[in-house]
């Protein structure tokens, strides 16, 4: 049979062009190539502790959603990475951040969106909403503006055994609710011959917790503006939480030296009934012994019930860029962050608090500070209005050991105003 010439060139052509598009599917499926509509995020995480939750999370919103794909980068130093991508202006997508001066300062600089008026900001905690506004670093209360959602809480107060309280005859379910009720337990347990409060002096840190637990119903949060603009003093403001801290402490009928490590063992092993920290050490103490009966509570600063407000902090805020290329898709992936079923995957993990109205409670030891989200009687962490240069820790470390107060005011003032001499603000 003849062929005739035209139909060959055309089947030829066909061939060809089979050929390159075979050869061309080949290379972008070797390469890894995405779809032209396919976005990637660059997510900045910090939270070491949820490094794989955030993993798990960010695949499960990509099985929902196949056109945004998540780059994650774990820091293991949040504070200097993320200022290094602001300078050379490579700022995140999407970012998780701890909730504390730095975040404030990041945010009054313009770096992170401004979420004030997102429909988001109605559905959650209005004392966590707060909390976040009163992070950014201005004495103007216009620009205290919500450059960052809480997407999970913590709070200061102390831990507890519950089986060391009924052991020595305290109501584990009902924590006294002021300072003389509180010292009044503590003579329980002396009398019971338990060690009443598990100091960790070794780790200058831990003492800062006791002081934000006082500090939050002692000092109002207005007067670290006025220590900002010079109208007050270190001495006004911070002399009676640290007063208490030192008497807490010396409530120790043990040594006081051990290690936050050794101390969260002591608690579990029912070697003492209270150890002064937050939440965030919860997860620690159930390492040593995964079914301790534990209990939390608000510290009390004063013997007026009402008076009392819940250190909690925003312990990881979720924000993005303030300039991204990619606004509806990060949205999209802080909208399924945020969704109650992420936040709660996250809080029963992490042992943490979840910041919509109808607040989630990630471990039962949180039942008694309930009341205090319900109420919004919320006030941030102290030191969270402390720049990181001031080594606050080891100061409290000295103020505790030495239980000289005044010394330690005078040196906190010292550095406080060396720091704001060659400091710039966002008034």
């Amino acid at each position: 049979m003849q062929v005739h010439s035209g139909m060959v060139r055309k089947v030829a052509r066909a061939a060809a062009a089979i050929a390159v598009s075979v050869a061309t599917t080949m290379s972008l499926v070797g390469c890894g190539v995405t779809g032209s509509n396919d976005v990637t995020l660059d997510f900045f995480q910090f939270k070491a502790e949820a490094k794989n939750q955030f993993e798990t999370l960010a695949r499960q919103f990509e099985k929902e959603h196949p056109h945004i794909h998540i780059n994650i980068n774990n820091s293991a130093n949040a504070q200097t990475d993320l200022r290094t991508r602001f300078v050379k202006n490579r700022v995140p997508d999407v970012i998780t951040f701890n909730g504390d001066i730095s975040f404030g300062t990041f945010a009054a600089a313009g770096m992170f969106h401004d979420f004030t008026n997102d429909p988001i900001v109605k559905k959650l905690n209005k004392g966590m909403v707060e909390i976040s506004r009163n992070l950014v670093q201005t004495t103007d209360p216009a620009k205290k503006r919500v450059y960052g959602l809480p997407f999970a809480g913590n709070a200061s107060g102390y831990i507890y055994n519950k089986t060391v309280w009924r052991k020595c005859g305290v109501d584990p379910e009902n924590p006294p609710e002021t300072w003389s009720g509180f010292k009044a337990i503590v003579q329980k347990f002396k009398d019971c011959g338990v060690n009443p409060v598990q100091a960790t002096v070794a780790d200058g840190w831990t003492t800062q917790a006791p002081l934000s637990s006082f500090a939050g119903t002692t000092t109002p949060v207005s007067d670290y503006d006025k220590l900002r603009k010079g109208e007050a003093t270190f001495k006004e403001i911070w002399t009676k939480p640290v007063q208490l801290t030192v008497e807490l402490l010396d409530m120790s009928t043990s040594t006081k030296g051990v290690t936050y490590q050794q101390g969260t063992q002591n608690l579990a092993q029912g070697k003492a009934a209270i150890i002064p920290l937050g939440t965030y050490a919860i997860p620690q103490v159930r390492m040593v012994k995964k079914d301790a009966d534990l209990g939390f509570a608000q510290l009390p600063a004063t013997d007026n019930p009402q008076q009392q407000l819940l250190v909690a902090g925003d312990d990881v805020m979720l924000t993005m860029g303030a300039n991204t290329k990619h606004p509806k898709e990060a949205m999209e992936f802080i909208n399924f962050l945020m969704s109650e079923k992420s936040l709660n995957q996250y809080a029963d993990e992490q042992s943490a608090i979840t910041p919509l109205k109808n607040t989630h409670f990630g471990d039962p030891a949180l039942k008694t500070i309930q009341k205090f989200y319900k109420e919004n009687r919320l006030v941030d962490f102290a030191d969270h209005n402390i720049p990181s240069s001031i080594n606050l820790g080891g100061m409290m470390q000295t103020a505790v050991i030495s239980k000289n107060v005044p010394q330690f005011i005078s040196g906190m003032q010292k550095e406080w105003d060396k720091v704001q001499s060659r400091n710039f603000s966002y008034l």
